[in-house]
């Protein structure tokens, strides 16, 4: 429980510090195309953060739901695969990057319904 709190409190500050970087010390040196990419992946950092601190919470009255933890694992993979694809293809201009976002994507999509899966468990 402490530690997906631990990760959903870090990734979020570092998605905040991400986002002040973009809009204020790259909006100058990356096209708009570029920015709105880069801050896509600050998008979807800061929701998944959140996953991440909902799954810290859930452990509290779910504490034997295993698949919580599976679940939250997938999540910061996604926001690792997806977000830092993003930030890596805006910061150099690199399309290589481009495909490893739509597997953070599929990380996302199965984190949530593993999640999904877990508390369903526990009916």
């Amino acid at each position: 429980m402490k530690l997906f709190a631990m990760l959903g409190a870090i990734t979020m500050a570092l998605g905040v510090i991400l986002g002040a970087f973009g809009s204020h010390g790259l909006k100058e040196r990356l096209s708009a195309d570029m920015l709105a990419v880069y801050q896509t992946g600050v998008q979807y950092q800061i929701y998944h953060a959140l996953g991440l601190l909902l799954v810290a919470a859930l452990m509290v009255p779910y504490p034997n739901a295993t698949g919580l933890r599976t679940g939250g694992w997938i999540l910061l993979a996604g926001i690792i695969l997806f977000s830092g694809s993003l930030y890596l293809l805006a910061l150099t201009g690199w399309r290589f990057f481009g495909p490893i976002t739509p597997v953070g994507g599929v990380c996302f999509i199965v984190g949530w319904l593993w999640i999904f899966w877990a508390m369903l468990k526990e009916m």
